[in-house]
């Protein structure tokens, strides 16, 4: 009886929370113009509250779903450094192979600096790549062929440019191209291409359900991602010609909640020190191995808290993550644009969830 009082009191104490954060997170939306957020907190088997709220589009009456489909940005990288983990696992890579072992007949046309550069490396922004992040980038020649042939002229020519110097104040050097990098290696010794990949481990053994590129809104109703154009939110259709510059590893998957959800609770359960996809050893090194930057993870320690962080954006959606490493709870904030308001009105709603659930 008193097992059953507990159990009977904690959910409507989750009742009470999710009601009183919807309607918090809903005048949040409103007030930081945000056409649709959704967001969850977890831990590795419990869903405590998930939402989705307001419209696909500024521009159109269709309500948001749970099913909502966005663009993780640069949440994807944690996915790439999944996928590569798991070679490394089947002993296929090591994280300390070296690019150029693979790569042997692109020495001659490198910079020296990066003869020595390994997967770690690339993988932690440790190996002074240049960012490509689409602000003052070099210019990138038109390269032709499949979306792999194209990374594979792109690898190359940017072992050509100068490296970025990596100083004692910053431990890293954040670098998109530096994902692309360490991509075509798990693609040499698979065989397969990144896209290819991608639905082998995601799609096919994990059962989610992963897309490329923005999420599809012509033939169906789904988000439109917003950017933020002389002073005011455009919404941007899925036919826009649009390509991350050959960097699509670091920051190209559209996903459901519900399935990124499902991702994250894998990386927690990893964490508690439970084996499943990959084994929980890899977890850890994938979270907590590198200071400050490990696999795809933000490493945070701060305030007696512990924490894998990451955002993302491709300047259309804003997605955000946090994962309390010390309470095993995770908190997942989706949205459909991005601006400097967009982000303000995410990081209030971030703290607000975490201030409910005890982190």
């Amino acid at each position: 009886m008193k097992k059953l009082l507990t159990i009977l009191f904690l959910t409507f104490t989750t009742l009470c929370f999710g009601q009183k954060t919807i309607k918090f997170s809903d005048s949040i939306r409103k007030i930081y113009h945000i056409p649709e957020i959704s967001y969850a907190v977890i831990d590795s088997k419990t869903i405590f509250e998930i939402a989705a709220l307001g419209k696909h589009s500024i521009e159109l009456s269709d309500t948001a779903t749970i099913n909502d489909r966005f663009h993780i940005g640069s949440n994807t990288k944690a996915m790439t450094a999944f996928i590569i983990a798991k070679y490394v696992e089947k002993e296929k890579l090591k994280w300390t192979t070296k690019f150029f072992d693979l790569f042997p007949e692109w020495r001659v046309h490198s910079k020296p600096e990066y003869l020595n550069i390994n997967l770690q490396e690339l993988l932690t922004h440790k190996a002074g790549i240049q960012p490509f992040q689409g602000d003052n980038d070099p210019k990138i020649p038109e390269f032709k062929g499949t979306n792999q042939e194209k990374r594979s002229q792109f690898g190359q020519f940017v072992l050509t440019l100068d490296s970025k110097k990596i100083d004692n104040k910053d431990s890293f050097f954040y670098s998109n191209a530096g994902y692309t990098l360490a991509t075509l290696m798990v693609e040499k010794v698979t065989k397969k291409s990144w896209e290819q990949l991608v639905d082998q481990i995601f799609n096919k053994d994990l059962k989610l359900s992963v897309k490329l590129s923005w999420p599809e809104n012509q033939k169906q109703k789904d988000t439109w991602g917003h950017s933020f154009e002389n002073g005011k939110l455009t919404p941007i259709p899925s036919t826009v010609d649009y390509h991350l510059d050959y960097t699509e590893p670091s920051g190209d998957i559209n996903i459901k909640l519900n399935d990124y959800i499902k991702f994250i609770q894998l990386n927690i359960e990893g964490l508690i020190g439970r084996d499943n996809y990959l084994k929980a050893d890899t977890y850890k090194f994938i979270h907590k191995g590198i200071e400050n930057y490990a696999m795809g993870w933000y490493n945070i320690y701060e305030n007696n808290k512990e924490l894998s962080t990451h955002s993302g954006t491709a300047g259309t959606y804003y997605t955000l993550v946090h994962i309390d490493r010390i309470n095993n709870k995770a908190y997942i904030i989706f949205t459909n644009s991005f601006s400097a308001d967009t982000q303000q009105g995410v990081r209030i709603l971030m703290r607000k969830l975490k201030e409910n659930y005890g982190s």
